[in-house]
């Protein structure tokens, strides 16, 4: 008899046991489906983004960029951002000290450019080098493009054009020289010379030093 309870107590434990598992799992598996899909969904929106070439709302993505140096010796830097179907250039020069500084933009529709879809990074190096070539017309002359070779036969609109409106230089006021003693203290001071030689007589030279001393200003 007592066999028959301990069996029973066993099959029962047993059974309590399995039903609790199943209810775990049973459980457990929505939400591990909801986590698998949610992983994934998250997963893909990256992918999305990265291959889309999103961006930071207000930041426009570095797609070029560079340097040239006029030939009066300003620096100029430039970078080339995606601008909705078209793209815009920000060219800032600054002459050697700060003494004057020229910003301007360029803008243009390069993907209107078969080789451009195909091989922007070339584009943007030739652009480099026409910046270099029209470096001292860079904005200042409208008249002027900004042309990639690989886009000789493209419409016009491909090419990088100024923008006058966005044109702004800037010039350093120049540094005021030191004010020079004026000419009343070196009279002054020749006076001196002369009181010690009229009262000191061979004494002139010590009597001049000493009145120096007393004099602060200096010719």
């Amino acid at each position: 008899m007592l066999d028959l309870r301990t069996a029973a107590l066993f099959i029962l434990v047993e059974f309590v046991f399995c039903f609790f598992s199943f209810l775990l799992k049973a459980v457990m598996f929505p939400l591990r489906v909801l986590f698998s899909i949610g992983l994934f969904l998250v997963l893909l929106k990256l992918r999305l983004l990265r291959a889309s070439g999103a961006k930071q709302p207000g930041v426009a993505q570095q797609i070029g960029g560079g340097t040239f140096v006029t030939s009066d010796r300003t620096r100029c830097t430039w970078r080339a951002g995606e601008a909705g179907e078209a793209v815009k250039v920000w060219v800032n020069c600054e002459r050697r000290g700060g003494v004057s500084k020229t910003r301007c933009e360029y803008f243009g529709r390069p993907r209107s450019c078969p080789g451009y879809n195909s091989d922007p990074k070339v584009f943007w190096k030739q652009v480099a080098r026409a910046f270099k070539k029209i470096r001292d017309k860079v904005c200042v002359d409208g008249r002027v493009l900004v042309k990639a070779g690989m886009c000789k036969h493209a419409p016009r609109d491909a090419n990088l054009r100024l923008d006058r409106n966005s044109v702004e230089r800037s010039t350093a006021a120049p540094t005021t020289p030191p004010v020079q003693p004026t000419s009343a203290t070196c009279v002054k001071r020749a006076d001196q010379r002369r009181t010690a030689e009229e009262f000191c007589s061979s004494w002139a030279s010590v009597c001049a030093f000493f009145m120096s001393m007393l004099q602060s200003e200096d010719c």
